[in-house]
């Protein structure tokens, strides 16, 4: 016998009934850009390496150790599975001249490759809601996108999130602070761990954000970038400030909120929560108005964010806010094969009316006594069993039992015409 296949570590079969909450998260997210005016947008999940190496960074870790990547075999291109969804948006706004015209609101939901070590929130195969506005420069849409979030985690009935800030400042800015920091952390190499002595100079900032307990007290006494920003760089992060405050949003400075990739500037957020353990980022995003020239294009600004799909879901399903998966309507209780001439009719038609109907199938098995059919239409949920017995065959009728409401009766309806009582079905 074969050798049993699997999946791929980390890269997850997502099974009903899960899936369908899979689904009403999506459907939800799909409500809210409605509102806010983001259209969607679909990119390939296969992108040229290129495009990440430059984007993200050559000493970022995902460019150094996540990514998964290969030359094709039939013409040497360097080829990637997509880590991330905001470089292959750039990519595409610059290639197919999108911003000719003025900004564009854009938003995503798909599958992002990552190979890291699977545990709790964080697998090689993840999936990710992602918001772009291009072509954006102010703060008005920083908050707009950040205040965005909230009215998701407010549509799904998430409370238990938080909302942290900073300002990453403008390239010459930077510059100052990472020549700040390596100059600080120098002076105290000796405290740092292998990974942070391998950053000191290739990406200092990342230092910043260890979650080794022994490097806590040199990293708060690093240099902070917010006493390097600019005037104007002041008064944009000031003016989100106000819009936050505004719209009666809390948040908190974190001067240690960095990010990974090379094309972030000014703003940058995250909201966490304290429910998932190490993997506590639920969203994170900002802006990135340096990267359409990083990848050969004109500059542009641009900003948005990354939403972990698994883990809004643990996080749900942790709160209990998750919606129980879908139950149908009817269960059609067919107890032999001539009864089938009657029911797949009347329940197509049902259908087509808007009732959610499961009808019971034999296959190549024996189609069941009615008391394992009525065990099967209780285990399905559905709130009433369609009855096809050769009894009400007889009168041209279906029987309707109600499977969940003792005080309900039965009754027979007609076969000749089962739209005129379709409705009935799914009055709640």
């Amino acid at each position: 016998m074969p050798e049993q296949i699997q999946a791929v570590k980390g890269m997850n079969d997502i099974l009903p009934p899960d899936s369908a909450r899979w689904e009403w998260f999506e459907d939800t997210v799909r409500a809210l850009m409605r509102r806010y005016g983001y259209l969607n947008f679909r990119n390939p999940i296969v992108e040229p390496t290129p495009l990440f190496v430059r984007g993200l960074g050559e000493v970022t870790d995902i460019v150094e150790k996540e990514m998964y990547s290969w030359t094709d075999a039939m013409n040497g291109d360097a080829l990637t599975l997509r880590p991330e969804g905001t470089a292959g948006v750039v990519r595409a706004a610059i290639e197919h001249s999108m911003l000719y015209d003025g900004g564009k609101r854009l938003y995503y939901m798909g599958p992002m490759f990552r190979h890291e070590r699977p545990q709790r929130g964080r697998y090689r195969q993840f999936h990710q809601v992602g918001v772009e506005a291009l072509g954006f420069g102010g703060p008005d849409v920083d908050a707009e996108v950040i205040l965005m979030c909230r009215s998701l985690w407010q549509d799904l009935g998430l409370t238990d999130v938080r909302l942290e800030i900073n300002c990453l400042g403008r390239p010459a800015e930077r510059r100052a602070h990472r020549e700040a920091l390596v100059a600080h952390f120098e002076a105290h190499r000796e405290q740092l761990d292998a990974e942070a002595q391998r950053r000191l100079h290739s990406n200092p900032l990342r230092i910043l954000d260890t979650k080794n307990p022994t490097m806590q007290a040199v990293v708060e006494a690093a240099p902070r970038l917010l006493d390097h920003l600019g005037e104007a760089s002041q008064s944009h992060f000031q003016g989100l400030c106000a819009m936050l405050d505004a719209a009666g949003q809390p948040y908190r400075v974190n001067p240690r909120l960095v990010r990974g990739m090379d094309y972030y500037a000014l703003t940058v957020f995250e909201w966490v929560t304290d429910r998932l353990g190490a993997q506590g980022t639920v969203c994170g995003g900002g802006r990135y108005d340096g990267l359409a020239e990083l990848i050969g294009g004109k500059p542009a600004p641009g900003i948005g964010w990354g939403l972990g799909i698994e883990r809004v879901l643990d996080l749900l399903q942790q709160a209990g806010t998750a919606p129980p998966p879908p139950v149908p309507d009817a269960y059609a209780i067919v107890p032999d094969a001539a009864a089938l001439q009657r029911a797949v009719p009347v329940c197509e038609a049902l259908r087509a009316a808007g009732v959610a109907v499961l009808m019971h199938a034999a296959g190549s098995e024996a189609w069941g006594s009615m008391k394992s059919q009525f065990r099967r239409a209780d285990a399905s949920g559905a709130r009433w069993a369609l009855v096809f017995g050769a009894d009400e065959a007889a009168q041209g009728g279906v029987a309707v039992k109600p499977l969940r409401d003792a005080a309900a009766t039965q009754v027979t309806r007609p076969l000749a015409d089962p739209a005129a009582w379709a409705a009935d079905l799914v009055k709640r």
